[in-house]
Order: structure tokens, then C-alpha cells, then sequence
């Protein structure tokens, strides 16, 4: 995974910015229906349930090598990635 630098903002400030343009995108796939609406809504609730179970792996992880003050900023660059993954499709759709 390549990292891009980002105006020198953190990966929680970039999130905090990216959530609510990524919710909104989805929630007007969503609200047009169909079968992009039904699939948009499958992948949703499919990459929120595999993000949390890599989150609880991280934490986990960062607890057991000593270093629990490393988990938040992992699991805050985890969802910074796919929150940015889903920004770029979303747009092209």
C-alpha cells in the first residue's frame, strides 16, 4: 500500500472530512433503487462488518506487542483507505 501525502493533513483529519461526502454519495445511490441500489447496500453492510473485524485485529495486535497506543492510528489509517477507496467509486458512478 502507497501512502499519498495529503496537504499535511492527518489520516483523522482527512476521514473526518471524507465520511460525510462518502455517506452522502451512497445514500443517493441508494435512494435512486434498483439493482445498483440493492448492491451499493450489500457492499456497504459487508465492508462496515470486514473493516470492524480488521479493526478489532489491530487493536489486538498493537495490545500484545506492547504498544497500545499504536492501535488507534492504525485502525484511523484502515478506515482513512477504504473510506478513500469508496470516495473514488463512488464518484465514478
Amino acid at each position: 500500500m502507497t501512502r499519498r501525502k495529503g496537504y499535511g493533513m492527518s489520516d483523522a483529519f482527512r476521514l473526518a472530512l471524507d465520511v460525510p461526502q462518502v455517506m452522502a454519495m451512497r445514500l443517493a445511490k441508494i435512494g435512486r433503487g434498483g439493482a445498483a441500489s440493492h448492491t451499493e447496500s450489500r457492499r456497504m453492510v459487508t465492508e462496515k462488518v470486514q473493516a470492524a473485524a480488521e479493526a478489532q485485529i489491530l487493536l489486538w495486535q498493537a495490545a500484545v506487542t506492547g504498544k497500545p497506543d499504536k492501535g488507534a492510528a492504525a485502525v484511523t489509517r484502515l478506515y482513512r483507505t477504504r473510506v478513500a477507496a469508496n470516495k473514488r467509486r463512488l464518484k465514478k458512478s
